[in-house]
């Protein structure tokens, strides 16, 4: 692992390589956001989108798709993999929403992991982004990299997510998760990582100069 001063030193780095970092998934609201994350589990957020360009004009509240039946949402989701279990958690999500929670997304891990679908990683995803809760969701770039070029030392996501969220300025994580995951896509890539052009060849424990 990274000493504390080059950790700091390759965070400085992603910030600057990557200051427009932001959310691939398209949205407008908290369960816009929750939707398309429960898609995207293993699912491009390009293929992501391209579902929910054409479902959220016509249904983009937890009301609207709790009164569906799967056979409606089924041609929306149904290139996103695995849609029928995703497909089936989302309109028991929304059902739960309307019936406990006024059909709004709750603003805890706690309860957002309580819903059907919606794990860890989910949870911190809505957090962070649809309510500015300082928290780190670990996808498998941000698994990848931060294990790659030293961040982290662990072998799993979440103990991954803890020893970021303990060497990350909190103020940062919500930042941090996005400049880890644009690294990811467009240098470090998981079987063939551009080193050459990487900007934290000179700092990353794994470069190849």
């Amino acid at each position: 692992m990274l000493s504390e001063a080059k950790r700091a030193e390759a965070l400085g780095i992603l910030k600057e390589t990557y200051p427009d970092a932001k959310p691939a998934l398209h949205f407008s609201s908290p369960f816009e956001l929750l939707v398309a994350t429960m898609l995207s589990a293993q699912c491009t957020d390009k293929q992501v989108n391209k579902c929910t360009d054409v479902l959220f004009p016509l249904y983009n509240t937890a009301e609207q798709f709790a009164s569906l039946d799967f056979e409606t949402l089924e041609p929306y989701i149904k290139s996103c993999g695995f849609y029928r279990m995703k497909g089936m958690h989302i309109l028991e999500m929304s059902r739960i929403l309307v019936e406990q929670y006024g059909g709004k997304v709750p603003e805890t891990r706690e309860e957002l992991t309580q819903l059907p679908g919606v794990g860890r990683k989910t949870a911190n995803v809505v957090l962070s982004n649809a309510f500015k809760v300082p928290a780190i969701a670990v996808d498998t770039h941000v698994f990848r990299v931060a294990n790659r070029i030293g961040l982290t030392e662990a072998k799993d996501v979440e103990k991954t997510e803890r020893q970021l969220m303990a060497h990350i300025p909190e103020k940062d994580w919500g930042d941090a998760h996005h400049w880890l995951i644009y690294h990811g896509r467009q240098v470090c890539a998981a079987q063939r990582p551009k080193c050459g052009i990487c900007p934290l060849k000179e700092i990353c424990e794994h470069a190849v100069h």
